[in-house]
């Protein structure tokens, strides 16, 4: 049977079923129907069966009774079809015909959204489309028709992605998969008011900044009573608290490739030999909140053979909070480690980010004698000021193995009684059990660690806005090295006023490999260059360099000017291009400000080969009697009043090279030419370039040349125009 015949099956039971009233019957077939259509490979014959998935998605929400009211909640995009990714990544809930995008908890910031409410463009639609397959499996959008999903059934629930692949460590004690149920003879989701961080354990599973995010965001709701991480899982209670589901089905909410997206799995959990579950877990026997979101991470991520991320990829993924990535040390001149410190330190008591600190390269040696463990993640629950100390309290994802130092439980000098009395700690009671939990000065911060990652509450900005953009391997050069006037770019505009506009570039990741083996280097250039499109990389130089980074995600600050509106132009970079990538550009505000793609629709583009050899390799015009042997072009402008050209010339890059545009007449005779000859100005290694707005209809000629002569060499000509143009060879 065709997948359209299937589909027409499903919907056809769920039809009889729902005019029969068996309600329930009807909302799964409906539901498995789209899901059919979401899993399929095929995107044309996903397209043609789109129209099946909105009526199913529609109906199976009116039986739910979901209603929506744009006087509560205006609507930020609207999507004309559905597709696996579409639903917004803008922080209010979004309303189309394929559904409505999941309000927020009540634990989580609802932003404004800063600008157009336009829908969603056709490139966008399809960029979450195809980001929505992530290792194989589809992903789809966490919707408001999934608060009310069925998660009770006759029969236990077993996720149809079967098992997740193990880690090698796994596989040699593995026994068996082993249901929650069979685990513990009472199993709760969370053992009391509160996600226990102090209970989380590690194993054998290489994901300590993932088990160290676990801790420092279950150690934020225990302390700000906000739930930013059982938040995102369910079933829930009347009381909006997770629950354990007997029948084990739980849908995890997770902010992934520019939207929140829903992750499906089952209670199955890896057994070992040895009657001890191989994956993170809880210290409590009954509570299995670690391994559960553990689980369905390692799901999205690949299976349990994960090569491991950072935290600040975790704690996106987990909480949404904006990531950011801090320099213990720096050989950087303006570097002011304190400031580092203060700055983290008040952030983390007003609740305003989580952190981590992850140790760099560290010897045998070396870790015997502190008791660190190389390249790997702590958890930051605590940073103190005391008579001038500077302070940190870390745990150990492990749970066990703590620094061994100054400040440790084993240190004799520096715990006096009014130190331990400001931090309630008495190091001769902590060395009776090693919990993972130590105390350490800043000073061996700096010594032995590499990297904090934090990550921000978006609720400190009111505004945000977001586009989804793909940028092909082939379009522009390889490296940005002279010329980044094909990279994506976008203008924005804030106003005057204090503070900042945070810009966060976060590329999509759809495979382990880009984990494993991740060569793409991406940063955003910011130049102040009044929004409009920039060319040459260090001409002027950009008002902020961005540092290009392997990392999915790249944050950037651009400080807002007191008394005056400023317009920068975004640049997205990388070191070198290697393949087509996929990425979302986020902007946070306390102000509205406008963000917008820059793109020019050309009616013309013409690409010619030329060549500078013998006679026509003239030189510039420091030379003028060979100049005018260079070669010579004519362009035809119009029949439209105005255009918009650009024209490019690229060389051999051991070469100086230069335009020149001169008019040699024009269609209307009562209109003024803007110039008589336009230059490229000073000449540059082997590319340059004239954009100019407004041309009139008409005649012009093109030269382009060499700063020396006799430098002979093939060129490339390209030009682009918003009408029709010719161009030909004149000599």
């Amino acid at each position: 049977m065709s997948v359209e015949a299937d589909v027409r099956s499903i919907l056809s039971r769920a039809l009889d079923a729902d005019e029969a009233g068996r309600k329930e019957e009807a909302i799964d077939l409906y539901g498995e129907a789209v899901e059919k259509i979401l899993r399929l490979q095929d995107r044309e014959k996903r397209e043609k069966l789109n129209k099946f998935a909105l009526h199913a998605l529609d109906r199976a929400e009116k039986l739910k009774g979901i209603t929506y009211s744009p006087k509560q909640t205006p609507p930020v995009h609207s999507p004309t079809t559905l597709s696996p990714g579409l639903p917004t990544a803008a922080l209010k809930p979004v309303q189309s015909s394929a559904g409505t995008l999941a309000s927020p908890s009540r634990s989580q910031p609802v932003l404004e959204i800063s600008g157009s409410n336009r829908g969603y463009s056709n490139e966008e639609k399809r960029v979450l489309e195809h980001t929505s397959h992530i290792n194989a499996k589809v992903y789809v959008p966490f919707m408001d028709i999934d608060l009310h999903e069925k998660f009770h059934f006759p029969l236990p629930f077993t996720d149809k992605d079967g098992p997740l692949e193990l880690a090698p460590k796994q596989r040699r004690d593995f026994v068996q998969w082993i249901r929650v149920s069979e685990l513990a003879e009472h199993p709760q989701l969370i053992v009391g008011d509160h996600a226990d961080f102090y209970s989380i354990r590690q194993t054998i599973v290489s994901d300590c900044s993932f088990v160290a995010s676990l801790a420092v965001a279950s150690q934020f709701e225990k302390r700000f009573k906000r739930r930013i991480l059982t938040s995102i899982i369910h079933p829930r209670n009347s009381r909006d608290e997770p629950v354990y589901n007997p029948s084990g089905k739980y849908s995890i909410r997770m902010h992934v490739n520019g939207i929140p997206r829903k992750v499906v799995i089952d209670d199955y959990l890896p057994l070992g030999r040895h009657n001890q579950i191989l994956c993170s877990y809880s210290s409590n026997k009954n509570e299995f909140w670690v391994s559960l979101l553990e689980k369905a991470y390692m799901k999205l991520m690949g299976g349990y053979d994960f090569p491991g991320s950072n935290s600040n990829i975790d704690l996106h993924a987990l909480t949404g909070w904006i990531p950011e990535r801090a320099l213990v040390k720096s050989n950087e001149p303006d570097f002011n480690a304190d400031a580092v410190f203060e700055r983290l330190r008040e952030g983390l008591s007003l609740g305003r980010c989580l952190v981590t600190v992850a140790t760099g390269e560290l010897s045998d040696a070396e870790a015997e004698r502190t008791g660190l463990v190389s390249t790997h993640a702590y958890a930051v629950l605590d940073m103190r000021v005391v008579n001038g100390v500077k302070l940190l309290q870390l745990k150990n994802p492990w749970s066990h193995l703590r620094w061994r130092g100054n400040y440790s439980e084993l240190d004799a000098v520096h715990w006096t009684p009014e130190l331990q009395r400001e931090l309630n700690y008495d190091p001769k009671l902590a060395a009776t059990y090693d919990n993972g939990v130590f105390w350490i000065d800043f000073p061996s911060i700096i010594n032995f660690f590499d990297v904090f990652y934090l990550n921000w509450d978006p609720a400190l900005f009111q505004y945000t806005y977001c586009i989804h953009q793909s940028w092909s391997a082939g379009v522009g050069p390889t490296k940005d090295a002279y010329n980044v006037g094909d990279n994506p770019q976008f203008s924005l505009t804030v106003p005057a006023g204090h503070g900042s506009v945070w810009i966060l570039l976060t590329r999509h990741i759809t495979s382990i490999e880009d984990f494993r083996e991740n060569h793409e280097y991406i940063t955003v250039l910011v130049y102040a260059s009044g929004g409009k499109r920039v060319y040459y990389p260090t001409e002027p130089p950009p008002y902020i360099d961005g540092v290009r980074i392997n990392s999915p995600h790249y944050l950037c600050k651009i400080r807002l000017d007191p008394n005056t509106e400023r317009r920068y132009t975004l640049v997205v970079s990388q070191y070198e291009k290697t393949a087509t990538i996929y990425y979302s550009l986020r902007a946070y505000c306390r102000t509205r400000f406008e963000l917008k793609q820059l793109e020019r629709r050309y009616a013309t583009v013409e690409n010619l080969n030329g060549e500078w050899k013998g006679k026509t390799a003239g030189g510039c015009l420091n030379h003028p009697q060979t100049y005018r042997n260079n070669p010579l072009y004519r362009l035809h402008v119009g029949p439209a009043a105005t255009s918009n050209l650009v024209i490019e010339l690229r060389g051999p890059r051991d070469y100086q090279v230069g335009l020149e545009l001169t008019v040699a007449s024009l269609e209307d005779s009562t209109v003024t030419a803007p110039f008589v000859s336009q230059k490229t100005g000073v000449y540059r290694s082997g590319f340059c370039v004239l954009d100019l707005e407004g041309i009139p209809a008409g005649v012009y000629q093109v030269r382009p040349s060499t700063f020396l002569p006799e430098q002979e060499s093939p060129f490339f000509l390209k030009v682009k125009s918003s009408t029709n143009v010719v161009i030909e060879k004149l000599n």
